[in-house]
């Protein structure tokens, strides 16, 4: 009995974990998009400003980078100062999303998506942005 109560509290430990390391619910690229389109998300690209000049990025989604210092403040810039507001950040695969996801957690957002499928897809979350055939603008240094 003592080791089923042991192997019970490790599996719920286990689940708490796993919930805990993904700080944000995820949405697809055409969810993202269309929630994009009726205002009631923006969308952040958070890749590196030279994959935005190669590859282009999500029609009107606004950019920071995990290396800018003040990656938090260009967000809540983005979001008019409302932490409340929902954002569904996007990365090439979506590595880089799940980690921004939990940093803005960690800083107060409350919306935060995981667009998991990122620009070029990843198995198991979808194709990705630009495979789906869904806008994009082009980048060009500032």
């Amino acid at each position: 009995m003592k080791r089923f109560m042991t192997a019970a509290v490790l599996g719920v430990a286990l689940v708490v974990s796993i919930a805990a390391a993904e700080p944000a619910e995820r949405i697809s690229a055409p969810d993202a998009y269309e929630r994009a389109q009726s205002e009631a998300l923006t969308i952040i690209d958070i890749r590196r400003p030279e994959e935005w000049a190669e590859t282009g990025l999500p029609a009107g989604a606004a950019r920071a980078t995990l290396q800018d210092e003040d990656f938090v403040d260009r967000i809540l810039a983005a979001v008019d100062g409302d932490k409340t507001a929902p954002i569904a950040l996007t990365c090439r695969t979506g590595r880089r999303s799940e980690r921004a996801a939990r940093q803005l957690s960690e800083a107060g957002f409350t919306k935060v998506y995981n667009l998991r499928e990122g620009w070029l897809g990843r198995a198991g979350s979808g194709p990705g942005w630009k495979a789906r055939g869904l806008p994009v603008e082009t980048y060009e240094a500032e």
